[in-house]
Parts: C-alpha cells; structure tokens; sequence
C-alpha cells in the first residue's frame, strides 16, 4: 500500500482515507480470490466478533458455509461451547442448517426466530423427530400470531430429495422451474437441511470453510484468566479450528503468558490474541506463539473505552502499523471493529489485514443469538451490547457471590443495550455479506488486483477531508 501524494501527519481512521483506481487489466469482479493466507482455510476475509449478541452457533454455521469464520464468545460455559462447536460441525455444508419447530408452536412464536420474508421457511417435526412438512416464512405475515403451526400446513411443501441435487446450479435450475423460493430438503424421509432459491445461487459463488474432515470451521475464544491449558485442550477435543484468546488489554504480560501456555500444548491450531495497536505488541506476541494479531482498541460501536479512558488508537492507523510488523515475522493481523460500510471492510484490507472482524453489522441478523422484537413503528430489531459492560459483566461473573459480583459492575464500560435493526431489503447474514464481498470484488478490479495480497501490494490510499467523506455518500432523498 502506498499513499497517493501525501504522507500523513497523524493517526487515521477509515472515514479519513479513500483508494485511488490504478491501472487494471481484470475483466470480471470474478476474476479474483478473496480468500486469506492466514492459516485458517476461510475463503472470505470476514470473521464474526466474539460478543454474546453476534456470534453463536446458527451465525457461526452460516458464516463458515459462505467462507468465513465465527468466533464463539468465551462468556458462554465450557459445556455450553463444547456442545456449540460440536454442533457447528454437525451442520450440512451444501444446504441450509434447517430451523425445526414443534406443530404446538405458534406464529408468534415463530416470528420471534424468523421475519416473514421470502428465502427462509421454517420445519416441522414431530416429538419423535420425524419430518411433518415446512412453512415458507412469508406465509406467517397473514398468519393470526395465536395460530398453531400444525394448522398451517396444507399438504406438504414441495421438497428436494439430496440425492436428485448433484450441484447448486441444479438445485437453483429446479427450483426457478418450479417457482420456489424455498424448500425443504429431504434425505431417505428425513429433513437434511432447507434451500432457497438464492441460497443455492450463493452455492455457485461462495466457497465454505471446511476442515481436513469436509465440516465447517469454527472459532472460539478464550480468557487470559482461570485454567487455559484445561479449556483450550477441551475445546480441541470437540474439533474448535482456532482459537482466539482475547482480553481488552492483549499488551499485557497475563496475555503472554496465556499464549505461551496455548502453545506449549502443541495443539497444532492457529493462535490468535490481542487487542493490540502497536508495532511493539506485535513483536511480543508473535514472540509468545501467536500467528494472528487481533487489531483494535475502542472503534466499535458498542465500545466506551476511549471516552471511558482516553485509550485507543485510530483504526486504519492501527491495522496499517501492526500489519507491517506482523508480516516482517511471517504472522497475520486480523482488524477488529470500526467498520460501519464495505468500503471501510477493503480500507482495512488495503491496510494490510488479512481478515476483517465484523460485530454490531452483523447483530442485527437473522442468524445472530437473540430474538427477533418490534419497536413502536413495527421495525424489526435485536438487542446488541458491549462485552466489557454493565450487562456482560453480569452474565460473565453471574456465580460470583453478590458482593464480588457489585465490585466488577463498578467498574464496567460499554453500552448494555441497544437496539440494532434489522435491514428490510438485507434481513440475514448472507444478505450482508453479498453486499461486503459484492463491494470487495469491485475494489480488487480497481486495483488491478486478483488476491488479497497483490491488493495490500498495489493499493493507493488517499486522505480526505471530512467534506470529502460525505460527498461520497449516497442521498436519501433528491435535492
């Protein structure tokens, strides 16, 4: 990357900074590789936030079906994330995971784990776990929210036998036939997963993160504190692919050493740590045995630390730094937070990170942990948090007795709830990452670039003003 006549003269952060286009000589946004050299086998630059409100295991299915990575919080029990990677693994690669309900269940309670809209659908089995029919989703927008979901069914919902879909251009082919938008898919009787008729297209163009054994990847993360060797152990029994210790302050010497005892187990995965912001903190955790550096101290939108404390650095400054020195030492930065568009995602990249870890973007989704709710003008929303507050630390430390528990809530930061909304015209995970890696292809092409690395390489970066930013944004409304 280089800086296109001018050299900054102090710290940047993404709105600050635009790519200039360079020469090109690709002919299609298909005719380049997203995929990170990282170590992980993602296939996306993007991985999901380690916070209670993004990531669990439906997003972090979803996410590695379409190439990327979830990271799964380390709030959650041991026995609660073993069974979340476990099932993470067990999901289907080549079809949708299925959303099983009861036919008792009603459309209320459906519509809090899925919006009426069309491409979702909703499964129903019996107590005994055998196939009854499907509910296309848009159908419960007519639906009496007391209705039974069993009264809803009509004779069965055209369904795809797994072994008559060799490809997803087939499925895709058969169901445009067929005008369905989506559908159950059946092996010997039994539901195997669920397709719509643009998640098949998406099987044409993404590629999953898989494993040596064919399943999907999965990320978990873990403290500086309490017994690491016993937790990282246990995860790697339930096939976790990386871990991610993570701490506010990964500058610290509680980090290295918590890096040094995941290393010396010699589990053979990927080690990522941070938060840092410096050249310096690279060289003494890559020192420690960490291959990735998680990047970012305050840019989230959940995030207080830096009116809280004045600590923090801008982001694109961030990433640019502590990518330079990460790839003197053969090691890897992921960048975490700050991104509000896909433009902010390719600064990142351009910078030098390998992977971009998105949080509150993706809170308001389909697939994010939460249920669905309605505010007062009938906009969909979820509820999203910052980890280091009033809330986390309560779910966090909730076995402490009630005294201990007092002292840490003084002490929290961050935002304990706000409402993130849904996108009407991009309600799921997939939605936004077509939009983030739709942005990404074109970037590349701008570049002339045909993989992440020759990007970072050929990248030129420009610095704005304020008014520069805003006139690149669209307008809502003609003037």
């Amino acid at each position: 990357m280089e800086f296109y006549r001018t050299a900054p003269t102090h710290d940047l952060t993404y709105s600050d900074v635009f790519l200039v286009p360079s020469h090109s000589e690709l002919k299609s946004r298909f005719d380049v590789s997203l995929a990170p050299d990282d170590g992980t086998a993602a296939t996306i630059p993007i991985v999901s936030a380690n916070m209670n409100s993004v990531t669990g295991p439906r997003l972090a299915a979803t996410l590695a079906r379409r190439g990327g990575l979830g990271v799964l919080p380390q709030d959650m029990n041991l026995q609660e994330l073993d069974a979340a990677i476990r099932w993470v693994k067990d999901q289907p690669v080549e079809f949708d995971t299925p959303l099983v309900l009861s036919p008792d269940d009603t459309v209320a309670d459906a519509l809090v784990r899925v919006p009426a809209v069309q491409g979702h659908g909703i499964v129903l089995n019996d107590a005994d776990g055998a196939y009854l029919g499907a509910i296309a989703a848009a159908r419960l927008e007519t639906a009496l929210p007391d209705a039974r979901l069993g009264d809803l069914l009509h004779g069965r919902i055209t369904a795809i036998d797994a072994e008559d879909v060799d490809s997803a251009r087939a499925a895709f082919e058969l169901m445009l036939a067929a005008d369905l938008e989506f559908v159950p898919v059946l092996r010997r009787g039994a539901v195997v997963g669920t397709l719509s008729r643009k998640s098949a297209l998406r099987g044409t163009i993404y590629s999953p993160t898989l494993d040596a054994d064919g399943r999907l990847q999965v990320a978990v993360a873990l403290g500086i504190n309490g017994d690491i060797a016993t937790k990282a152990q246990a995860f790697a029994a339930a096939g976790v692919d990386v871990l991610v210790i993570d701490t506010a302050h990964g500058h610290q010497e509680g980090m290295l050493e918590a890096i040094r005892t995941v290393k010396a187990l010699g589990l053979g995965l990927p080690i990522v740590a941070g938060n840092i912001v410096t050249a310096d903190a690279v060289k003494d955790l890559v020192d420690a045995g960490a291959d990735i550096l998680k990047v970012g101290v305050g840019p989230g939108a959940m995030c207080t630390t830096r009116m809280m404390t004045a600590v923090g650095r801008p982001q694109f400054s961030a990433v640019l730094e502590t990518a330079e020195a990460a790839r003197s030492l053969g090691a890897h930065v992921w960048a975490d937070g700050g991104v509000r568009y896909p433009r902010d995602v390719a600064l990142a990249l351009a910078a030098g990170a390998s992977s971009v870890m998105i949080g509150s973007w993706f809170a308001g989704t389909i697939e994010a942990p939460g249920q669905l709710a309605v505010d007062g003008g009938g906009r969909l929303y979820k509820e999203s948090w910052g980890m280091a507050s009033t809330k986390a630390v309560r779910e966090r430390f909730g076995r402490l007795d009630a005294f201990d528990l007092a002292r840490k809530e003084l002490f929290a930061e961050g935002i304990s709830s706000s409402k993130i909304y849904l996108d009407p015209l991009r309600p799921s995970l997939e939605d936004l990452l077509d939009m983030i890696t739709s942005g990404l292809r074109s970037s590349f092409t701008y570049a002339g670039a045909r993989s992440l690395a020759e990007f970072s390489d050929r990248a030129l970066v420009g610095i704005q003003s304020a008014a520069g930013y805003e006139e690149g944004k669209a307008l809502p409304v003609s003037w």
